[in-house]
């Protein structure tokens, strides 16, 4: 592999993390303002639970995506920058008013505002999901003049494919199916299997939902990204096990299990993560070597060696530095049942 292709592996990375962390995240916010409301809140008071403290951590796995995105693809940057000025505007915005809310909500005055605090969370936690996925479907060409030289995004020709709206929904529906899977398994590790049995519902509901997205967002590409449905096609292997491990993991959620206790959520969850992990893997591979079609290359949009292997240095140490604090972090907030636990 050469420097922009290990370039954009570090980028995936990331934005994997930030994909699962963040839908886990924003759909616990969901699920707060949901089941807020109810007299019997137990489902709340977990997804508040984990919430609390999780909600800083997963916005450092966006900081890490955008700072490794401008330093190791600054031309590519540039042209993103350029053509999603608006939705990745709003998108910060939303960022901003939900990490607001999120810190006000702990102070003992905003105790009044409660339920107002879970609907900003919970409706910015839906938005935000919806607005990144809507403009994958910009980098696959078809959505993007040049005016004098410059990149200008065509918002009517985009909002009126079915591609957008199938990658909407395959995002809103892939926050909650992951979120209520995990927060599941969340409720089992801290003894409450009432709560555990809610969220179980919900991932066997929108489960397929999501998978149903995830196949209509590839059928409805054509003919704008013509290109890379027929790569799409050539992986087929790929996206068959995708689909054969989101099986197994969707039947592990109702597998009786001794004690009385229905599904393996702990065993489902690693199997949901898997199998987005493949699926995704397989469409970045059909999307190389082009970050926007045909526009920018990774060849033609990554930083010079030099500075690649730098860069590359300092993102080595920063893992090494962040690790034991993401281990500690996961003894003490999402393994101790001191905290996990409904005492």
């Amino acid at each position: 592999m050469n420097e922009p292709e290990i370039g954009i592996a570090v980028v995936w990375v990331f934005l994997f993390g930030y994909a699962i962390l963040g839908s886990i995240d924003l759909g616990a916010g969901y699920w707060s303002m949901i089941y807020g409301g109810e007299r019997e809140n137990r489902p709340a008071q977990t997804a508040n639970r984990y919430l609390s403290p999780t909600w800083e951590l997963t916005n450092t796995f966006l900081v890490l995506l955008v700072v490794a995105t401008i330093g190791l693809f600054p031309h590519a940057a540039a042209l993103l920058g350029s053509v999603l000025l608006l939705p990745v505007g709003l998108v910060l915005l939303l960022l901003t008013i939900r990490s607001a809310m999120m810190v006000f909500a702990y102070s003992s005055s905003a105790q009044r505002f409660i339920r107002v605090l879970r609907i900003v969370s919970g409706v910015t936690g839906v938005l935000i999901p919806g607005l990144l996925l809507s403009v994958l479907p910009v980098t696959l060409g078809g959505f993007i003049s040049m005016e004098n030289g410059y990149p200008q995004l065509e918002f009517a020709r985009l909002f009126t494919r079915p591609t957008e709206y199938a990658h909407l929904g395959f995002g809103l529906s892939s926050e909650l199916f992951l979120s209520s899977i995990f927060l599941a398994d969340y409720a089992r590790e801290g003894g409450d299997e009432p709560t555990s049995r809610v969220f179980r519902r919900q991932a066997m509901t929108f489960g397929p939902i999501a998978f149903a997205f995830g196949a209509m967002a590839v059928i409805t590409m054509e003919p704008e990204a013509q290109w890379i449905v027929n790569r799409i096609q050539e992986r087929w292997p790929y996206f068959l096990l995708s689909l054969i491990v989101f099986i197994v993991s969707y039947l592990l959620l109702s597998w009786p299990r001794p004690g009385g206790r229905n599904g393996y959520i702990r065993a489902a969850v690693i199997g949901v993560v898997l199998q987005y992990a493949i699926a995704s893997l397989a469409y970045g591979t059909a999307h190389m070597p082009y970050i926007v079609y045909p526009l920018m290359t990774v060849y033609e949009g990554a930083t010079n060696p030099s500075m690649f292997w730098w860069l590359l240095t300092g993102y080595a140490i920063m893992a090494a530095v962040l690790f034991p604090g993401f281990v500690l972090f996961w003894r003490l907030f999402l393994k101790d049942k001191r905290y996990v636990g409904t005492k």
